[in-house]
């Protein structure tokens, strides 16, 4: 095998990734809860914000409660894997280094690229999300913000045969102004962020227990009849749209995966990790069943293909009051999340740049900050781009795609990982055990959670090829798009820089 084609499978040894920990430039300023409150931040946010509206009314109507048991089902398994991988590995990258230990250096260029599209869609998602509720508390107030500020310069129009896309002379100027507030934070100190992380989530833990006890008043059980409406045609309703709306809603549970990329900045990862991350996610699982379900109970579910589902809720209650406040936690929710979605870009660019698979600008530290300055405001920046011109349908198609599909790689890296070096210290163990075949560990809690993973991924990629065949091409576009633009610079700048 030739010297390039063969460094394509190169690993990080563990004494490598040990050394890389222990010599990294980042601060270890965060302890246990601040890890479980930056999962609440990071997975709390469009997962019920957003996307829950756009599920309900376009894939599952009021069944979309059930959506997010099985995304939730599938994201638990792999938590649990990342639990154990983020307790013995403690560096930054989390699923890209993972990667890199086990199977080798161009799968987790692979994932880390797939991983940094995920993140930079997911941001311009929650600040178009933000962008909206953020109007509609406005208007509560008198104050309308004119809609050549507040409309993408695409334009998507339902009608018969799906989607069609117009451009107009409009920007979603709001939205842009989110994402360039939350980069600054960023850029200043992850002590900061993360101080102010921590008082926007408890802020929208409070509206949202407000919102239940309120909404479940409001409730008119006719919302919930048909609960799994008749399949009219490909991913619309039925339990294929069922299906369809796990794939998207997957991205809701998602951020648990930037608490392990926070393990390089833990004080005591070996014993925090799993604390944060399973607690994180189990806690939003139940958050998202409650209101979910409220939600389709007090407005029809055909109506909530907006981008602010839970201010429309809130205007259905009658009580403007209540309104308002529940619109204020909706923005900082979304704020929260925010904060934690490009959080996770950063330091995952950051770690692929200490490597070489990405220009040396990325991993440079910021004396008086200790922030990866530069990956920060060139991420932020293209997010803020997305934000301004995409609408929220393209972002909620291409926001589902890759994730899935590394996670299964990080369970695989789980079970590598365990045969290779079943003598390596691991605070936390994947529950369940495994057996023995042929030297290979196959473990039973891995095994089903990359099954899990790739098929919640399925629908979303069959819908967009789907949609690619009726006219509707951008998202498939700018997927592929995007994946040629990967495989074009690996190989022209790896060869070259990779270490």
């Amino acid at each position: 095998m030739s010297a390039p084609s063969s460094r394509l499978f190169a690993r990080k040894s563990i004494a490598q990734i040990q050394r890389d920990a222990s010599s990294q430039g980042l601060a270890r300023v965060l302890g246990p809860w601040q890890l479980l409150l930056l999962g609440v931040g990071c997975i709390l946010g469009a997962g019920i914000y957003v996307t829950t509206g756009y599920a309900a009314a376009n894939f599952a109507g009021p069944a979309v409660l059930l959506a997010f048991v099985l995304a939730g089902s599938a994201c638990g398994l792999t938590a649990l894997c990342y639990a154990e991988l983020a307790s013995a590995l403690p560096l930054a990258g989390s699923s890209y280094s993972y990667a890199y230990v086990s199977i080798g250096e161009v799968v987790a260029f692979s994932i880390g690229w797939l991983i940094l599209f995920e993140y930079g869609i997911a941001a311009a998602l929650l600040a178009v999300g933000f962008s909206g509720y953020f109007m509609s508390l406005l208007r509560d107030f008198g104050i309308v913000i004119p809609p050549e500020l507040t409309t993408p310069m695409v334009r998507s129009i339902p009608g018969p045969h799906g989607m069609t896309f117009v451009m107009s002379r409009s920007a979603n100027a709001l939205a842009g102004l989110t994402m360039v507030l939350i980069t600054f934070l960023l850029a200043v100190g992850v002590r900061k962020s993360a101080l102010v992380n921590n008082l926007m989530v408890a802020l929208k833990l409070l509206v949202l227990v407000i919102f239940i006890v309120v909404g479940v008043q409001a409730i008119d059980l006719d919302n919930w009849t048909p609960f799994i409406p008749p399949n009219e045609g490909g991913f619309a309703y039925g339990w294929e749209g069922i299906l369809r709306a796990t794939s998207l809603l997957f991205f809701a549970y998602v951020g648990f995966e930037t608490v392990s990329s926070a393990a390089a900045e833990s004080r005591n990862p070996q014993k925090d990790m799993a604390f944060g991350i399973l607690g994180a996610l189990f806690a939003c699982m139940l958050f998202y069943i409650v209101v979910s379900s409220v939600l389709t109970g007090i407005v029809p579910y055909r109506e909530l293909g907006v981008p602010d589902p839970i201010a429309l809720a809130s205007d259905y209650m009658g009580h403007p009051g209540i309104a308002t406040v529940i619109k204020v936690g909706a923005c900082a929710g979304l704020f929260s999340v925010l904060l934690g979605s490009n959080y996770g870009q950063s330091r995952l660019s950051y770690a692929m740049a200490c490597d070489g698979l990405l220009p040396r600008m990325f991993a440079r530290i910021h004396k008086r900050w200790q922030t990866p300055l530069s990956a920060t405001v060139v991420l932020g920046t293209i997010a803020t781009v997305l934000a301004t011109l995409l609408p929220i349908t393209i972002l909620g198609d291409l926001v589902t795609v890759g994730t899935p599909f590394a996670f299964a790689i990080i369970c695989i890296c789980l079970m590598w990982l365990r045969t290779k070096q079943p003598d390596l210290p691991r605070p936390f163990r994947v529950p369940l055990g495994g057996i023995w075949m042929r030297g290979v560990w196959i473990g039973f809690v891995p095994t089903l959670a990359a099954i899990l993973c790739v098929t919640c991924a399925l629908p979303g990629v069959l819908d967009i090829i789907a949609q690619a065949g009726r006219g509707d091409v951008i998202p498939a576009c700018i997927l592929g798009a995007y994946v040629i633009a990967g495989a074009v610079f690996y190989v022209t700048y790896r060869f070259r820089r990779a270490h």
